[in-house]
């Protein structure tokens, strides 16, 4: 009888927890995990790409799917490569670093195009799905970072990402995906948090203390901010070290402390205070300046993103300027760039401090009177504003739309809809109301985005014509 350490051919059951198969991969799964094929079920497996010949240990099963740790790589596929980061295969910042660049994107297009077939019931996605629009060879583009801390026993600080799936901490020194500009702050700020003796407590299981470091870089300004995220403001000495900090990077522009003393997941809390400096950056994008505050929405990849206006601007081709709804609106990153071509933009965001930088933008751009924003839950308000527009926008979150906006678009449509997406499934699943049998639009096209580099997510831009 074969040991449960052996490996085995992965068609002769019965499988268990802890058993070695040898197969190869046939497939990534929406997430970036290898799926191998077991016993009329599939294995999911970190690290695995298609084409790999791997060993694999069985570890969790639910109904006919296992998570499975890869073991071993025993024949590797044409696609796979070096990643940049030496810990790529441990930490959950990054999924895909051992795919090549052009596996990658070849990947992340067909993510869209499986989307709309298996979801939206587009059978004839394929042509409607532009190539994978790309920039960079996909390493130091993020602008941003939210790192948690841990301080060990030995009072060493550790900061990073966590392991995929799981809270296990990935100490990092250095991260090839940050721009350069975070990336040489990241270890002396570490040694600086170390040095200065405070708690650190991200989960609140003692008294409280540091949970995250935050980073900020304006991409063109090259202004940077940091913010340190607490459960409470007791950290002696803080304004010392801000002053010093500021005076060792003269980017440096603010140093923050965002109070978050509650047991959730939410990284940032609702008070952010001022250290040292101020609390916000100033950021050329799209032709328009714009002041980013150390806790509010922006996109993480600015370049990718300062991309996405020309696209936007030509699906808008054709329809007379008029009152364009940008739902989602956030600071208004793309309600400015639209109001500067000409359209007359209500932004619609649920976020006060974002309403509020927002129309500040507005303001110091000089586009006060052609770019408004309106506070409010995005469905209500659309229910009450969308009559008059004849273009619409939304950029929602990853769950998609809410059921209320949907019915607001359905009841109401636009001429034109951009659907801005972060999540190819919530995106389909949108495009079948809205775009279906029954629906009011004809899709144009989808143009998908590489917004993450060295990851799993895709974003997408849905340009729909009212029929």
């Amino acid at each position: 009888m074969q040991s449960q350490a052996e490996p085995q051919d992965d068609l002769n059951p019965p499988l268990r927890v802890g058993q070695l198969l040898d197969s190869t991969v046939r497939d990534l799964s929406h997430d970036g995990r290898g799926v191998v094929p077991i016993d009329g079920g599939v294995a999911f497996v970190t690290g695995a790409l298609p084409g790999d010949r791997v060993r694999l240990r069985l570890e969790h099963r639910a109904r006919r799917q296992w998570q499975a740790r890869l073991e071993k790589v025993l024949e590797p596929s044409p696609q796979r490569c070096h990643p940049a980061c030496l810990l790529a295969d441990r930490c959950g910042g990054c999924t895909l670093q051992h795919l090549e660049q052009q596996g990658q994107h070849r990947w992340k297009r067909q993510k869209v195009v499986e989307a709309l077939q298996r979801i939206a019931h587009i059978p004839q996605a394929e042509p409607l799905v532009a190539p994978l629009l790309t920039a960079g060879n996909g390493l130091g583009y993020r602008n941003r970072a939210t790192l948690p801390l841990e301080r060990r026993d030995d009072g060493s600080l550790r900061a990073g990402y966590y392991r995929t799936g799981s809270h296990r901490l990935v100490n990092v020194n250095h991260c090839p995906v940050l721009d350069p500009r975070l990336d040489s702050l990241l270890a002396p700020l570490k040694h600086d948090l170390e040095t200065s003796g405070w708690p650190v407590d991200r989960h609140l299981q003692a008294d409280g203390g540091l949970r995250h470091l935050g980073l900020r870089l304006g991409h063109h300004s090259g202004e940077l901010l940091v913010t340190l995220v607490s459960s409470h403001p007791e950290l002696p000495g803080l304004e010392r070290w801000a002053e010093r900090w500021m005076e060792r990077w003269p980017a440096l522009v603010g140093v923050c402390l965002n109070l978050q003393d509650r047991p959730t997941n939410v990284l940032f809390g609702p008070q952010t205070q001022v250290v040292a400096g101020r609390d916000w950056i100033e950021e050329r994008f799209a032709g328009q300046n714009l002041t980013v505050g150390a806790d509010t929405f922006f996109q993480v990849n600015t370049p990718m993103a300062e991309r996405v206006v020309p696209l936007m601007l030509e699906a808008l081709q054709g329809q007379d300027p008029g009152l364009l709804v940008d739902a989602y609106s956030g600071i208004g990153t793309f309600s400015l760039p639209l109001a500067a071509a000409g359209w007359q933009v209500l932004g619609i965001e649920q976020s006060t401090t974002s309403v509020e930088r927002a129309r500040h933008n507005a303001e110091r751009n000089q586009l006060g009177q052609q770019c408004q924003f309106e506070e409010g839950a995005v469905g209500p308000v659309l229910a009450e504003r969308l009559s008059d527009a004849v273009a619409l926008l939304v950029d929602p979150p990853r769950k998609g739309l809410e059921s209320r906006a949907l019915a607001a678009i359905l009841e109401a449509p636009p001429a034109r809809l951009l659907y801005l997406s972060c999540d190819p499934a919530t995106l389909a699943r949108d495009l079948a109301a809205l775009a279906g049998a029954d629906g009011p639009y004809r899709l144009n096209g989808v143009q998908p985005l590489d917004f993450f580099p060295q990851t799993s997510h895709v974003e997408a831009l849905a340009s729909l014509e009212r029929r």
